[in-house]
């Protein structure tokens, strides 16, 4: 597969029923070329190849942006990303979405360097990097935690319970069902939706679980 280009980004986000305006466009391949530049020498992503950056982080990540539009319902979100590393799915949802507020959390301080970064050359006023674990950071008041490929559904929900605003829920981006971690979660953490996500180009399960305090 080659590198992902504009055309073939346009058409697979409008695929996934989230089409992309010129400027966000322009953003997202401007990220996906940092990332592929830092990481020569940062070591973000395991992944080297320009062609599966683009599939695997890029459209992996924007998998989520219309689930995330339908739950936001015209609100303005505040979004918290726990273990976002490079950035994924943070910075790709702050460059399609300007008017939410999203802040991206590792615990490694050379990823959220990278993260601060793109923020200052692309623009992205709405975007926030922190270094630190998620469990000692100050609470977020976040309407939605997400996560990408960050711990298990227990260990997720039990950081950062304390970053959700009154009315806020988590979303926790998987590969397969994980039916093992949601029999696992505790009484007072509820599933309310699984939605299977499809992305092109990539020929993985993938879905999204959606979970709320009980």
């Amino acid at each position: 597969m080659p590198p992902l280009d504009r055309a073939a980004l346009q058409a697979a986000a409008a695929q996934m029923g989230a089409p992309l305006n010129d400027a966000a466009t322009t953003q997202l391949l401007a990220y996906l070329d940092l990332l592929a530049r830092w990481n020569k020498v940062y070591n973000l992503t395991a992944v080297r190849d320009a062609a599966q950056m683009g599939t695997h982080h890029l459209l992996d990540s924007l998998s989520v942006l219309a689930p995330l539009q339908r739950h936001a319902d015209g609100r303005a979100l505040r979004l918290l990303d726990v273990g976002s590393g490079g950035g994924l799915p943070g910075v790709v949802l702050a460059i399609t979405q300007p008017g939410w507020q999203v802040t991206c959390v590792d615990a490694v301080a050379k990823k959220t360097g990278f993260i601060q970064q793109v923020a200052l050359e692309l623009g992205l006023k709405n975007l926030h990097a922190a270094h630190a674990r998620v469990e000692q950071l100050s609470p977020a008041a976040a309407d939605v935690v997400v996560s990408r490929a960050f711990a298990s559904l227990v260990d997720f929900t039990t950081w950062t319970r304390l970053h959700l605003a009154g009315q806020g829920v988590w979303l926790a981006m998987k590969g397969k069902n994980p039916a093992d971690e949601i029999a696992a979660l505790p009484a007072d953490v509820q599933v309310f939706h699984v939605e299977q996500l499809q992305v092109p180009g990539l020929d993985a399960e993938r879905c999204a679980i959606w979970l709320r305090p009980a």
